[in-house]
């Protein structure tokens, strides 16, 4: 003979809780949001109910109440990139402080790697109803899209290039500043051919590459060659050794649009006996944990991407008070190491 089943006394709901206090659902919900419209002793009371039974309030129906979610959508858009992916090392490190900030202040995390196949794509995202703000990570090729939300949506906060007259908020390094500094660097070590290391299909990378045609042009060199080289590692490699098969004896001076170019570069000039920097010197840009612990280690100019992730966070928070939030502007440093 099988024993009774007992149903469970355990509240479910908030008007199960209710039930055990002898009170009203309302008084239990504004109780357990630690209103202060609830008598003290009674507050005590239901929250020492909640405890003893181990009661937690249905978070989404908290949240259609309070029309928050208490998540914020981290964003990569690879418009100009298809084959990169979120575990690209510069991507890890910025989302990790990102990560950490807004969960130490109680937010939850929508994580997303977006290729934009339609136009209307941020829009989806921003009018989900899933989200309280929105943090991109790049501009990517998507400047006129982003603009175009920016202007009606106020908790949208970008990683990227900040240019005269735009709507949105961007949080980056003086990126043309950066390939300035990287030019001059290169010239001053006698190079006179430089070679640039990337696409410029981005704003940010465009940005950079202007900044060492600066650089050249003071200088009275020839403009750099540039060399369209994927940010997706699984091609990076051949693509590099094509360029240096193609370039050589030509180029006497490297400047990478990322360090993990850069590292690349280096790895493949080695497979070839080229030295670096005695047979060229190479700049990265970014100036990630790896960059100081390569051999040669990576000269490099450096985005302070804790610094920078921080003010992506005080902008964010800062427009979902209401308040506005210009953008953030931070210095290119030149970090020289052993490449260059």
């Amino acid at each position: 003979m099988t024993d009774p089943i007992i149903p469970s006394t355990k509240p479910r709901t908030i008007s199960d809780l209710a039930k055990l206090a002898g009170v009203h659902p309302g008084t239990v919900s504004r109780a357990l949001a630690d209103n202060p419209l609830v008598n003290p002793e009674t507050r005590a009371r239901i929250q020492a109910l909640a405890h003893e039974h181990d009661f937690r309030l249905n978070q989404m129906a908290s949240r259609l109440r309070t029309q928050k979610t208490n998540v914020i959508g981290v964003v990569v858009p690879l418009g100009h990139e298809r084959r990169q992916h979120v575990s690209d090392p510069f991507f890890m490190a910025i989302l990790g402080y990102l990560a950490d900030a807004l969960t130490e202040a109680g937010y939850d995390i929508m994580l997303s790697r977006v290729i934009p196949d339609a136009n209307d794509w941020l829009e989806r995202i921003v009018d989900s109803g899933m989200l309280d703000g929105v943090l991109l990570i790049g501009q990517s090729d998507q400047f006129e899209a982003i603009e175009r939300v920016a202007q009606r949506y106020r908790p949208l906060v970008v990683w990227g290039s900040h240019i005269e007259g735009q709507h949105h908020c961007a949080v980056g390094v003086d990126n043309r500043a950066g390939g300035l500094r990287a030019g001059r660097r290169l010239i001053e070590r006698g190079c006179r051919q430089i070679a640039f290391f990337g696409e410029i299909r981005t704003l940010e990378l465009s940005e950079r590459y202007a900044g060492l045609q600066q650089a050249t042009q003071e200088a009275g060199l020839c403009e750099p060659i540039q060399c369209a080289t994927h940010l997706a590692s699984d091609v990076m490699s051949d693509e590099i050794a094509g360029h240096l098969d193609r370039l050589r004896g030509r180029i006497d001076g490297i400047a990478a649009a990322s360090d993990v170019i850069a590292m690349h570069t280096i790895r493949v000039l080695a497979d070839r006996g080229i030295a670096v920097p005695g047979g060229l010197p190479v700049i990265g840009f970014d100036d990630l944990p790896l960059a100081s612990t390569i051999v040669p280690r990576l000269t490099t100019v450096r985005q302070d991407i804790q610094e920078g992730a921080s003010a992506m966070i005080a902008a964010l928070f800062a427009r979902l008070g209401g308040e506005d939030a210009p953008s953030v502007v931070m210095p290119a440093d030149l970090i020289l190491r052993d490449s260059a």
